[in-house]
């Protein structure tokens, strides 16, 4: 995980070989799925046994496995012929950051739904101060294992599955906003939904669920809770992971984290134990960042929990669309002053709406961090979609956001407002719509 608000981002090149992940085209008569399987149990000594690999790579290398040094592409054909030899379909996609050479990896499992592409990552590289065994060891070592435990179980999901392993991510997400942004607008389309894993395995652990898709937090939440284990919101990371690229496009996210610099409350030692007033990683980006700085029970539990979710969400059905309102009217925001709204009338509706109202928002904006969005309902209710953030570092909002509007009848104006809280940024609204 980075902390970089504006990072210096280097001229991305070409990707090696054509290897832009693009969507293979969709199979007109695709063989019936095979029934929906209980997600195994990952082996917590097969995921301790690719972060011991890790910490060898990196103390061969200098001590680390950041981007641009030895460590790092070591790191990655590690793991890329883990995937080879599990019949996964591998490509390494290339970028320059800082003066440097960088790769991704990605890994296609064959099968499944073209137009339905669930995928799941975490960033492989470190700091240069250290070995990065949990930032982000743990959350690679944990979607390696799951990758090679859906090959064991030869899963044939509804929908096609794909792996990523993010470089340069300590130098504000590069590797993954590259793949983004070189995406196609249509292949985009077709991303189902990104799961984010990074820091697992903290010493003195959290137990932390993204925010961002009600369906993906839903399915991480039931998980934990057939475990008795209670979660809070992730709140700590938001905009520092390689999520944030894909959520600024529009593509749902949702993840795990269990904490890095923060300290620990009281009150969240007493349900989860741990030390209270302690750092949930005392050794974040720190030397001491090795195999020694890892809770097996977090890792354990996560492990499984990225499994869970590959099973459950890669065998998800397409839900049809529903009826949609959209203003296209441009609006200014202006910098750092008062809230403007777009309004869309709904009419001939009955009832009230949904508890899975869609918000699609397109708002362009040099600085997304600096933006606050509320959806107003008829009768003035609001309902934050997205706050204010300094580690927000992208431009433009391009997301959909999904409200438990149930209490509020459908008909009426409602309104999408947005305030520019600070200076130097300005933007506008491009479009919105609802979907009922």
């Amino acid at each position: 995980m980075n902390l970089f608000r504006r990072a210096a981002v280097g001229a991305a090149t070409l990707a090696i070989g054509g290897l832009l992940a693009t969507a293979a085209p969709a199979i007109a008569t695709p063989a019936a799925p095979s029934p929906t399987l209980a997600a195994p149990d990952i082996p917590l000594a097969n995921v301790k046994a690719h972060l011991s690999q890790l910490q060898s790579i990196a103390s061969a290398n200098g001590g680390n496995r950041a981007h641009g040094r030895a460590g790092y592409k070591a790191s990655l054909d590690y793991v890329k012929g883990k995937l080879d030899a599990a019949g996964f379909t591998t490509r390494i996609q290339q970028f320059t950051s800082s003066g440097a050479t960088g790769y991704n990896l990605i890994a296609d499992w064959p099968g499944g739904d073209a137009n339905q592409v669930l995928m799941a990552g975490a960033h492989l590289d470190s700091v240069s101060a250290g070995a990065g065994i949990n930032d982000n060891g743990s959350g690679s070592a944990g979607i390696l294992e799951t990758a090679l435990a859906v090959s064991r179980a030869q899963l044939q999901p509804t929908k096609h599955l794909r792996f990523a392993w993010w470089g340069a991510e300590e130098l504000g997400m590069v590797g993954s906003r590259y793949y983004v942004n070189n995406l196609p607008a249509a292949d985009r389309s077709k991303v189902s939904g990104y799961l984010n894993f990074d820091m697992i395995g903290s010493p003195n652990p959290g137990y932390f669920v993204y925010d961002d898709d009600p369906t993906i937090e839903k399915t991480f939440k039931d998980y934990y809770a057939g475990l008795g284990v209670p979660t809070e919101i992730e709140t700590e990371g938001d905009g520092r992971s390689d999520h944030a690229p894909f959520a600024n496009v529009g593509i749902p996210v949702g993840g795990l984290f269990t904490g890095a610099e923060r300290a620990k409350s009281s009150a969240q030692a007493q349900k989860w134990g741990g030390t209270a007033g302690q750092a949930f990683d005392r050794c974040y980006h720190s030397s001491c960042d090795t195999t020694s700085n890892i809770n097996d029970t977090a890792l354990d539990r996560n492990s499984d929990a990225i499994a869970h979710a590959i099973w459950t969400l890669g065998a998800g059905t397409t839900v049809p669309p529903g009826d949609v309102y959209e203003n296209t009217t441009d609006v200014a925001i202006p910098d750092n002053g008062a809230a403007v709204t777009s309004t869309v009338d709904v009419a001939g509706r009955t009832g009230n709406a949904p508890a899975t109202l869609k918000v699609d928002v397109d708002v362009r904006h040099t600085w997304r961090g600096d933006v606050v969005l509320d959806l107003l309902a008829p009768d003035g209710t609001a309902y934050r979609l997205k706050n204010s953030s300094s580690n927000d570092s992208a431009d433009n909002i391009i997301a959909t956001y999904t409200v438990n509007a149930s209490s509020e009848p459908a008909n009426g104006a409602w309104k999408l407002r947005a305030q520019d809280v600070a200076s130097q940024d300005t933007g506008y609204i491009n479009s919105w719509k609802l979907t009922f």
